[in-house]
């Protein structure tokens, strides 16, 4: 039996280093389940693992068991409604890249990919990327959203990997983690890895001239070591995000600034929508919770309630 941590996840298959670096490639032996939810692949790249070889020749192996995890991140099933896909676990801090054009900014994305972020306490990073092409009133809303996220805790990094702006405050921020790395297709974060760590050469594809979206250029997420320290878990271009894992009444647990002003609020069960002496709502109305991240918090409270809904129906 050898262990090893899995550095590739190609759906079936997984890429596993072993201790002494040697890549195996191996399969599942049995059935792993992740705290009783709906998952497509059981295995995440970044799990420690117990294996045992099948083939020396063909460097092949078996999965057989999954070490305790840290910590995980999840997301909706691409393929199969209503399942969650493992996206990566035991991760040090997740980098969350966005843009303000090219693609046009999807501020609410931002708060929905820190949603996945705070139930492990993990550390978030926002970049903003392609800051050459800003205009006037892109740096305006840039310099807002750096103020609104910072106040509540996350760090703000403003890149480009054609001027080079932010890449070496990147870089360290980087250093000796291991960093998952997200954002919808088209945001550059691809461009930027390649520009801190060229001898990845991570594919990338230009923004499409007709649509202005994105192409998915990464198919499977893949763990990279950085010679300066550290490693990455480079993902998907991930399209949507959603949280059928969660109940509403933990939503407000994970917004940092309305579980804050939750302690005020008249009914412990308060959820911050309908109910009366809402301190949290009086917070907003006075300018202390951003409107912003608000009206995000309750569309995902609104996705989660009619997930729920299809959920009892599907008992019935």
């Amino acid at each position: 039996m050898k262990r090893g941590k899995v550095v590739k996840s190609t759906g079936l298959w997984y890429n596993v280093e072993a201790e002494d670096g040697k890549i195996f490639k191996c399969r599942i032996k049995g059935k792993f389940k992740l705290n009783g939810l709906r998952v497509t692949n059981p295995v995440a790249v970044g799990d420690d693992v117990d294996f045992y070889i099948e083939n020396e020749l063909e460097d092949s192996g078996m999965i057989k068991k999954i070490l305790p995890r840290t910590n995980y991140i999840v997301r909706e099933s691409p393929r199969r409604a209503h399942h969650l896909h493992l996206i990566a676990s035991n991760v040090d801090q997740a980098l969350l890249f966005s843009t303000i054009r090219e693609p046009n900014l999807k501020q609410g994305f931002i708060d929905r990919f820190l949603l996945m972020t705070e139930p492990f306490d993990l550390p978030a990073i926002i970049i903003f990327n392609k800051s050459d092409l800003y205009q006037e009133g892109d740096m305006n809303v840039f310099e807002y959203l750096k103020e609104l996220y910072e106040d509540i805790g996350y760090t703000v990094v403003l890149t480009s990997a054609v001027n080079g702006e932010g890449l070496e405050e990147l870089k360290t921020l980087l250093k000796d983690k291991i960093t998952l790395v997200g954002g919808h297709s088209g945001v550059g974060k691809s461009t930027v890895i390649n520009s801190l760590q060229p001898q990845l050469d991570i594919y990338t594809q230009e923004i499409s001239n007709f649509s202005g979206k994105g192409q998915h250029t990464t198919t499977f997420a893949e763990m990279h070591p950085l010679t300066f320290g550290g490693y990455i878990i480079d993902t998907p271009g991930i399209k949507m995000l959603s949280f059928i894992n969660m109940e509403p009444a933990n939503v407000s647990h994970y917004f940092r600034e309305i579980f804050q002003h939750s302690s005020g609020c008249k009914y412990s069960n308060c959820i911050h929508v309908n109910e009366p002496n809402c301190a949290v709502k009086e917070a907003v109305e006075a300018g202390k919770i951003s409107e912003l991240r608000y009206i995000n918090y309750t569309s995902i409270l609104q996705d989660i309630k009619e997930q729920n809904h299809w959920e009892r129906n599907m008992e019935l």
